[in-house]
């Protein structure tokens, strides 16, 4: 095959994706601190991730070096499963944000690290199950009419996961919100206690609001395009489209490890550690609130 330099792009995104993604699981795995159950569903998304940048990579190794319908099962089983398992860790982080500012009162308890492992089990569950459909057999390698814009999903599968991210972003919109909300409510009545100035409340408000923004504006713009064109595309429009709403979906997990792992303080401190050589599993942290995350 001729060489296609977007598939060069995605799979020099891979590499990125693998190389940021890898350094956060290594720093949760090798670190026993880092056990609280917000640490474990970062460590879910890194993990996702890390597989989305190692099934971009296979993907163009095969597709180039070894051609094969069952590796091309395999591979986009990889990415399909790894990717919605990206998406999932992100809602079921913001659902573990919500739940520590709801329940500030009971959320170090045993019954948040159940609640936890329970999230984790439906999410890569759920996502296993996704990424071996078109391995069991519901792809379009012997009816391309019902293929979608991408082979060998077929046009009903890439619906379902279309549908399954705008649900997905409409409960973590919904849920971000009332975290906005329970945030400014906390800062305003901090600020009437302590007699701080408006000012303050008004920082505080603000802050709260970029985060949300951030955080929303990022995982949109990246999977919406891909989602929109998953919807109304049709295998007869040109690969260019496809790879235009693809490739910036793979930021999103580039992005990831920035926005959820090293803005964290925690994670900062080990890693500041480990590159001047003095990595102590034992290192003083400041708090395990997934509102730092």
């Amino acid at each position: 095959l001729a060489l296609n330099p977007w598939d060069v792009v995605l799979c020099i995104s891979g590499t990125i994706i693998c190389c940021e993604n890898a350094i956060v699981v290594v720093v949760i795995f090798y670190t026993p601190a880092f056990r609280a159950p917000m640490f474990l569903l970062i460590g879910s998304l890194a993990t996702a991730d890390l597989l989305a940048g190692l099934g971009l990579i296979l993907h163009f190794a095969f597709v180039y070096f070894i051609p094969s319908e069952a590796v091309s099962l395999l591979t986009v089983g990889l990415l399909v499963t790894s990717f919605t398992a990206s998406v999932s860790s992100l809602l079921t982080i913001t659902i573990d944000r919500y739940l520590s500012l709801y329940n500030a009162l009971t959320y170090y308890s045993e019954r948040t690290v159940t609640r936890t492992y329970i999230m984790l089990i439906l999410t890569w569950g759920a996502s296993i199950c996704y990424g071996l459909l078109p391995v069991m057999g519901w792809n379009c390698l012997k009816e391309p009419s019902a293929c979608s814009i991408v082979r060998p999903l077929t046009k009903s599968h890439l619906i379902i996961l279309s549908v399954s991210f705008f649900a997905v972003f409409a409960a973590m919109l919904q849920l971000y919100v009332q975290i906005c909300r329970i945030v400014c409510r906390h800062a305003h009545q901090i600020a009437v206690q302590r007699h701080f100035l408006a000012s303050s409340h008004y920082v505080t408000t603000r802050k709260g609001i970029a985060t949300l923004a951030v955080i929303l504006g990022t995982f949109a713009s990246c999977w919406l395009p891909f989602a929109v064109y998953g919807l109304l595309g049709d295998d007869s429009y040109p690969a260019l489209y496809t790879y235009a709403t693809l490739l910036p979906a793979t930021y999103n997990s580039m992005l990831n490890p920035v926005i959820y792992a090293f803005r964290n303080q925690e994670i900062q401190k080990v890693l500041w550690a480990v590159c001047c050589g003095c990595f102590s599993s034992t290192l003083p942290f400041r708090s395990r609130s997934p509102s730092d995350v």
